[in-house]
């Protein structure tokens, strides 16, 4: 608890008891509602947090909520969110299932490089779950007789989620208002059936955690008590269980992230490129680029300590911005992503750490295989072409012409290097082409590239 602390991931705790429950490992679990095909970076700090309970010992119990996903969370939302078709929502799931489980398993990879001494092969396994497994079997009459009866309405109603949607001109649907019933149900559930005693969740999401804390301590797992009378923690013999808030991922000008906010990060690269996810954090400001070197990497605190002294005394490197890139691109894609965004920076920007030459053909084509910027060729049609020619092949120039004055004028380039004269034939065999000899880099101007890659006849 005292590293979460240290790393920005405690806002709020139900009881200063975890504190002490932690000290021995514990089951832990956060939600998360396939309400898109991908996760983004407001979903990650909570994934995060249950990262580093992982990497400590515990049981850590990732929930996709198909079942919830279908009544949609009022917290921190103006509006009620667009129902789901059965087709979306099966598809939603299918995709956040399959990217909890490579989260979790290139985040341990990512923490075996990083922390000293951990045993990875003594880590539980992930334990991902649908909430649609108990709810499946439940009407809507046995789950009101069943845990309607231990529901006080006007603690739901105090709910900071349920007061800002009634203030509202749109007001609240009974299914959202009922919506904290089910996350606290599921909490309960875990409890008795997986042994959770700790839920994480965003700090919107504090009224729901609660919700469930307080289902727990009122209602037994037995149906002894079918008079309805409101049973004491004693009464049920529970254990306390605990709730942990985490603060909402914004910037220090205070600017959210996710999907309402309509600015989201996707963890899916068919959606954020590993070059982009680069590229966001590459272009941290300076008053948040610690703290999110303590939240989205697993750096020891003393590096992060020593970038920030270096960073200060020379800003405009971007020393602790391009550690942060690195860092949370290998956490989300690897260490092949990373080498892609890497690659993919060089080309468009000429990062002065790396080169050209420093990647292979297979980077250059992860990088870019959705880029049409990049266009291939047999060789036996760049063979013994002019630069100028094979501008025009590739886009980068309309005309032989436009290539020639480009050429006089300095702006036209080949792999980073400005060509002075647009006849000149790069030699296809002679080590003008990087990546393996089968790449060429055409730039024009600053901002306009086209990559060449040579086909094998």
């Amino acid at each position: 608890m005292e590293v979460l602390r240290e790393r920005h991931f405690v806002n709020a705790v139900t009881s200063e008891g975890i504190f002490k429950r932690v000290e021995t490992p514990v089951a832990v679990y956060c939600g998360v509602d396939p309400t898109a095909e991908s996760l983004h970076l407001g979903n990650m700090v909570t994934l995060m947090g249950l990262l580093h309970f992982h990497l400590a010992g515990h049981q850590a119990i990732p929930l996709v909520g198909n079942a919830t996903g279908m009544i949609g969370d009022p917290s921190g939302r103006s509006t009620e969110r667009v129902a789901l078709g059965q087709d979306a929502l099966a598809k939603n799931v299918a995709g956040i299932e399959a990217q909890l489980e490579r989260f979790f398993a290139r985040g341990t990879a990512y923490a075996s490089r990083r922390i000293p001494d951990l045993d990875v092969g003594a880590l539980k396994n992930i334990k991902v779950l649908h909430n649609a497994d108990w709810y499946r079997d439940m009407n809507i009459l046995s789950f009101l007789g069943h845990v309607g009866r231990y529901a006080r309405v006007g603690t739901m109603m105090a709910r900071d989620s349920v007061k800002s949607r009634l203030q509202s001109a749109y007001g609240i649907s009974f299914t959202e208002f009922s919506y904290q019933l089910l996350q606290a149900y599921d909490f309960w559930h875990l409890y008795h059936h997986h042994g959770c005693r700790i839920q994480l969740g965003g700090s919107d999401q504090w009224g729901n955690i609660t919700a469930g804390t307080d289902l727990i301590h009122r209602m037994p797992l037995s149906q002894k008590h079918s008079t309805g009378t409101i049973s004491s923690g004693d009464e049920c013999g529970a254990e306390d269980a605990f709730g942990l808030t985490i603060p909402l991922l914004t910037t220090s000008s205070g600017e959210k992230f996710g999907k309402s906010a309509g600015n989201a990060i996707w963890l899916d690269e068919t959606r954020t490129s590993p070059f982009d996810i680069y590229q966001f954090f590459v272009k941290s400001a300076d008053s948040d680029v610690e703290r999110f070197l303590k939240t989205f990497t697993l750096l020891p605190l003393p590096q992060i300590a020593k970038v920030m002294v270096e960073h200060g005394s020379a800003p405009e490197k971007f020393v602790a911005q391009r550690l942060l890139a690195q860092e949370v691109t290998e956490l989300i894609h690897g260490e092949d992503g990373l080498q892609q965004a890497l690659c993919a920076t060089q080309v468009l920007f000429g990062d002065r750490t790396t080169s050209l030459r420093d990647f292979s053909a297979k980077d250059f084509a992860d990088a870019f295989a959705l880029d049409k910027r990049m266009v291939s060729l047999p060789r036996s049609s760049v063979a013994g072409k002019q630069l100028g020619e094979i501008a025009v092949l590739v886009g980068a120039c309309k005309s032989k012409s436009e290539a020639t004055r480009l050429a006089r004028g300095g702006g036209l380039y080949w792999n980073a290097e400005p060509v002075p004269d647009s006849k000149w034939v790069p030699s296809i065999d002679g080590g003008d082409f990087v990546g393996e000899g089968t790449i060429g880099v055409i730039r024009t101007g600053k901002t306009n590239y086209r990559l060449l890659r040579l086909l094998a006849e």
